[in-house]
């Protein structure tokens, strides 16, 4: 069985640290391990990183310079260059916990699902506001409905590629620049009958740095998750039960808010309440068409 591992990249140091974290990881022993960097950069500038680290790892690495600026660009060069059986992604600021591959690989075997996904836990600094570390915002968990989870993410996901759901599938390119597009993929798929499942101890980690550790960027990234949720249900709804829609995300916001300011001498439930609150105006700004917050691109960088 062959597994490739794909990591987008665009400028980030950390770059390093992802890949050797890749290098020691538990495989089985029937398992032959690739690893796809796909660099969405204008100029090839993680070639030189990739290279100097050949030599440490053991597993072969594919360099893909797929520009620039587009994140649906890099992912969809994993997927054009992965050659295995299943594809797994990782983000280029995360490190993967020893046995994160062997788990991903369990859950699959054992449920036949067409994509896993696994938990992302943040590691914050010390520096971090004292509500953010208690109560871990930055991590990233599926979401159930009900007993089932219908929609995903791309920073811990291992994809069966034999699937008839994600054979041939692509991430959008008009969401490469605002994100949203893993959340369109794995929507989509799980509309055309594919199944997602969950790998609980498939853990892989990533610090927060400063410039994330800010209830601006909290609040900017779950206004964007909600845009992204209101443009899919924008595909599924239209005219009056369409306005259905934006009055219900209207009435979920104006409660979380409210709840917000209930709790404001208490600060983890108020900000959780708060962004849940700007999450639901997202949505109502997605259903009404506004166009959504570029995010890729951008200094910070992508992935």
């Amino acid at each position: 069985m062959q597994i490739d591992i794909g990591v987008c990249t665009y400028r980030r140091a950390s770059l390093d640290e992802a890949l050797l974290s890749l290098g020691v990881l538990a495989v089985p022993e029937d398992v032959i391990l690739r690893i796809i960097v796909a660099d969405n950069d204008v100029t090839a500038s993680a070639q030189e990183r990739v290279d100097a680290l050949r030599s440490t790892i053991p597993h072969e690495i594919v360099y893909v310079h797929c520009p620039a600026s587009n994140i649906s660009i890099a992912r969809n060069a994993c997927l054009e260059n992965a050659k295995g059986d299943f594809l797994a992604f990782i983000d280029d600021d995360e490190d993967a916990s020893e046995n994160w591959l062997v788990e991903l690989l369990n859950a699959a075997k054992k449920t036949g699902a067409d994509a896993i996904l696994g938990p992302v836990r943040s590691v914050y600094a010390s520096t971090a506001p004292a509500w953010m570390r208690e109560g871990d915002f930055h991590s990233t968990l599926p979401v159930w409905v009900g007993e089932e989870i219908r929609t995903g993410y791309t920073c811990n996901v291992l994809l069966r590629l034999g699937s008839e759901h994600v054979k041939g599938r692509r991430f959008n390119l008009a969401l490469g620049k605002t994100g949203g597009e893993d959340t369109e993929f794995f929507s989509h798929m799980h509309r055309d009958g594919g199944r997602i499942a969950y790998a609980p101890e498939a853990h892989v980690y990533e610090a927060v740095p400063e410039k994330r550790a800010e209830l601006s960027w909290l609040a900017k990234r779950r206004f964007r998750f909600g845009q992204t949720h209101g443009r899919l249900l924008q595909e599924r709804y239209r005219g009056l039960n369409r306005l259905k829609q934006i009055g219900l995300a209207t009435a979920k916001a104006g409660y979380c808010l409210g709840v917000a300011l209930v709790c404001i001498l208490v600060p983890v439930p108020r900000y959780r309440y708060a962004l849940r609150g700007t999450m639901h105006l997202g949505v109502v700004s997605g259903l009404l068409g506004v166009r959504e917050i570029r995010q890729y691109g951008a200094a910070e960088g992508t992935a």
